[in-house]
């Protein structure tokens, strides 16, 4: 394991790794949970969705260990399985057959992407403040993420606002596990995070906030190919929403895996000195087989979790901690009561902490240089109040483009910076149409 993970090359150990990818699984088991509940709005079975999930998020995570040898994990991803089942299902009509069509022929053209290397020349792209914002803005994202999961922050008249009872049920029990996790860390306790959400399971039991799941171990079988392209070219429209729905799929899940990969990359000090990620063609590799197997077994858009910073804070800096979350993903399919007895109230200290590790880049953003600040700023800013990584990078390389040109900069705008600036403008006139 030494030899092929290059653990002491890296500064971790098999303990490490093990306990990183365990922290990050807890982090993110939620997913097999809510996936399912998501998807199956749109008339898919429950349990052949957890299945699917757990399936292809071991498939997608174990690629990333064992090729990229990076410590993230994979699974579907959050906001686009609304998109599928409230947007492409229920808002537009169309059966779930055929948004799994558009998701497996989404996979392909990302596969045919990644061997092109057009992924990784657009990670590499990105200018280096607007990569330490995203890092910081991926942490405040992850933390805000955190604070609604357990009830903390709610929607209110103000958009949002602090829940009026933030002491009580699970918002309580979470703030109780903040305060556990906190002084773990503090005192640099091994495995600080993973112990503080056992402990917050285990305090919500008394409250009613922890409770068995219940249902059978056995699993389910998930769904197998089970695609409509026949209807695709069912009339003019059908095949014109086919195209903007695949590349909404798309162009989501490039940016959101971009964001995420650089995010947690930069906080587990494996960035080169250039910027680039090691193993980056690699890392969207398992993206794009994870998005693609993921369609056929049955399930939406697989990315990489925003969650895998929960495992590079404990420590996990080599692929053995993916491959212990695939390990863990894999199992799943027989413990889904177990797992799913584990409360969002849990893990959100977790997210909150993890959001706290993240923010440190911002600390190497030149303020003083507005052209870079002001870019830098929007990218954190529209990440949390957009709700979307996607969304805020976009922001971010606009107002980076826009005004390093117009005051004089331009020469600091690499050619590839202007094709991505270019493709968002493209997707802004597409959404306006």
């Amino acid at each position: 394991m030494e030899k092929f993970f290059k653990l002491k090359e890296r500064g971790t150990d098999v303990k490490t790794e093990v306990m990183a990818g365990i922290t990050t699984f807890m982090t993110m088991a939620y997913i097999l949970a809510v996936n399912p509940g998501i998807l199956s709005a749109s008339g898919m079975a429950f349990g052949k969705v957890f299945a699917a999930t757990a399936i292809t998020s071991a498939i997608a995570t174990l690629i990333m260990g064992i090729v990229a040898n990076l410590p993230f994990a994979l699974s579907a991803g959050m906001g686009l399985n609304a998109f599928f089942a409230y947007t492409v299902c229920l808002g537009m009509g169309y059966s779930w057959q055929w948004a799994l069509s558009a998701i497996f022929c989404e996979g392909i053209i990302f596969l045919l992407l990644t061997f092109c290397n057009l992924r990784e020349a657009i990670v590499n792209s990105i200018p280096p403040s607007l990569k330490k914002a995203i890092a910081a803005g991926i942490g405040l994202f992850i933390a805000f993420i955190g604070l609604q999961n357990a009830g903390i922050i709610v929607g209110g008249a103000t958009l949002v606002e602090l829940n009026a009872k933030w002491y009580a049920g699970p918002a309580g029990v979470a703030m109780i596990g903040l305060v556990i996790t906190s002084i773990l860390l503090a005192k640099k306790v091994k495995g600080a995070l993973l112990i503080g959400i056992i402990a917050t399971t285990i305090v919500g039991i008394p409250f009613g906030v922890t409770t068995y799941a219940g249902g059978s171990y056995l699993p389910s079988a998930p769904y197998f190919a089970e695609f409509a392209f026949k209807d695709i070219f069912a009339s003019g429209q059908s095949t014109f929403d086919f195209i903007v729905v695949m590349f909404t799929f798309l162009f989501v899940d490039m940016f959101d895996t971009v964001g995420t990969l650089i995010g947690c990359a930069g906080k587990s000090g494996i960035v080169g000195k250039d910027g680039s990620i090691p193993n980056c063609k690699e890392a969207l590799l398992a993206d794009a087989i994870g998005t693609t197997v993921g369609a056929v077994l049955g399930t939406s858009t697989v990315t990489t979790f925003v969650e895998s910073a929960s495992g590079v804070a404990e420590g996990g800096r080599t692929g053995l901690t993916a491959v212990t979350v695939a390990i863990l993903f894999a199992l799943s399919l027989f413990l889904e009561p177990l797992f799913g007895s584990i409360p969002s109230a849990a893990t959100a200290p977790a997210l909150i902490i993890v959001g706290v590790m993240m923010i440190t880049p911002v600390t190497e953003i030149d303020f003083s240089d507005y052209t870079e600040a002001i870019p830098a700023f929007l990218t954190m800013l529209f990440m949390v109040c957009a709700y979307s990584i996607s969304d805020g990078i976009m922001f971010g390389i606009l107002a980076y483009v826009i005004i390093k040109a117009t005051t004089g900069k331009s020469k600091e705008i690499s050619s590839m910076t202007w094709v991505v600036a270019l493709l968002f403008v493209a997707k802004i006139v597409v959404k306006a149409l």
